[in-house]
């Protein structure tokens, strides 16, 4: 049955009545002036006349632009509406409210200021111009609810024609958050993360990415699943994407639907929604790792999972180990800006997990494999990580 529709003006008493519309009454965000304006002297030095010395200066010398506007400091967060968390398709306008959440978790967890931009076209070429005309104005963009597979192909146009960080947080984020808490789950056991097979539900845009960075991260083997079962080479229904997928994952040529692929299994990864059967989960490997993402139901219950799994991760907040994308987004961001770096590469994707799962250090436990998002230690850790990162790989700028 479709979720009931609440339209808050229907009560006469105003909005009080639910306080997530409360909340969300006149939006969740608005710009505020680094600079006081009291009289004429500061309105000329803010705006005209003084403002022309600096638009001459930089017009002389383009990367001044940096140094006298907030550019380094922002990021535009950029949806077309598409993929909103788990309502789909929901467009443009209906986005929003998110994409204002997004900006503000920027600001309380990086320091970091964002602009939501919600874009009335879908069309991969539309979004493309639009993105590159409107990225004079930021240092960086994080786009956001964009669905698969466009968005794969949206992310790595922009990163070829921008000199600034492009991320798309549904793949990246939540790949970095989840190979962090897998590297602790992994340290608690007294293994390493090349003894570990992992199976993955979902093959979009978080299943590929988490894919692809366990693979760089030196996983032993990582089987992806989708609708129709594994994805391997010899299927003949694959989308590039997963062609590309099935040919750097899935050593072992494991074949048939996702159960057949958990039988022994160490580590299972969910982000597809759905329920895996608890027969299917009682196949792993002794010891076995479950992370079922799915919002707002895991594809394994965690009372399921703790019957078989030594530790269990999902992406809600009640219960413990979330896997949660603000765990990392803000402090990629503030790295990449502290140091004007032109892209996010995959080592500075790989420095942010390592330094996010190092937060945990001596107190890691089954119920604490990754910290909490209000843990004051995350942003600074993430965004050192990932300075020193695009140092080291060459795409700082300072």
């Amino acid at each position: 049955m479709a979720a009931e529709i609440v339209n808050p003006r229907s009560d006469s008493t105003d909005d009080a009545f639910d306080p997530v519309f409360a909340l969300h009454r006149g939006g969740k965000m608005a710009v505020q002036a680094t600079v006081p304006i009291r009289d004429k002297d500061d309105l000329s030095l803010a705006y005209t006349p003084g403002v022309a010395r600096v638009c001459t200066a930089i017009a002389e010398n383009p990367e001044l632009v940096d140094d006298y506007t907030w550019k380094s400091s922002v990021v535009a967060v950029v949806t077309d509406g598409t993929a909103v968390l788990g309502l789909g398709d929901i467009g443009p306008e209906a986005s929003l409210p998110v994409m204002e959440g997004k900006a503000i978790l920027f600001k309380q967890f990086g320091g970091v200021d964002a602009v939501p931009i919600a874009l009335a076209c879908t069309g991969v070429d539309e979004i493309v111009e639009t993105v590159v005309r409107l990225a004079p104005s930021f240092g960086g963009v994080n786009l956001e609810d964009i669905s698969a597979p466009r968005c794969f192909e949206i992310e790595r146009r922009l990163q070829d024609a921008l000199d600034i960080p492009v991320f798309h947080d549904d793949q990246h984020g939540t790949a970095i958050v989840t190979l962090a808490a897998l590297r602790n789950a992994a340290r608690l056991s007294g293994r390493g993360i090349g003894e570990l097979r992992a199976v993955i539900s979902g093959a979009g845009a978080a299943g590929v990415a988490i894919a692809k960075m366990l693979v760089e991260a030196g996983i032993g083997d990582v089987a992806v699943a989708d609708r129709k079962g594994v994805v391997s080479a010899d299927r003949d229904d694959l989308t590039d994407v997963k062609r590309e997928l099935a040919g750097f994952t899935n050593k072992a040529g494991v074949k048939g639907s996702l159960e057949d692929a958990l039988a022994g299994a160490d580590v299972f990864i969910g982000v597809s929604g759905g329920t895996v059967p608890e027969e299917a989960v009682a196949s792993m490997a002794p010891g076995a790792f479950v992370f079922a993402m799915a919002n707002p139901n895991p594809e394994v219950h965690p009372e399921v999972a703790h019957k078989y799994a030594a530790v269990v991760a999902t992406g809600r907040s009640d219960f413990p180990n979330q896997i949660n994308n603000v765990l990392a987004f803000p402090g990629i961001f503030a790295g990449a800006l502290q140091v004007r770096a032109s892209r996010i590469t995959e080592g500075m994707k790989i420095a942010a997990a390592e330094a996010l799962a190092g937060v945990v250090g001596d107190d890691l436990a089954a119920d604490y494999v990754i910290p909490s998002p209000f843990d004051e230690r995350v942003a600074p850790a993430v965004t050192a990580a990932v300075a020193a990162a695009a140092r080291a790989e060459g795409v700082a700028r300072r």
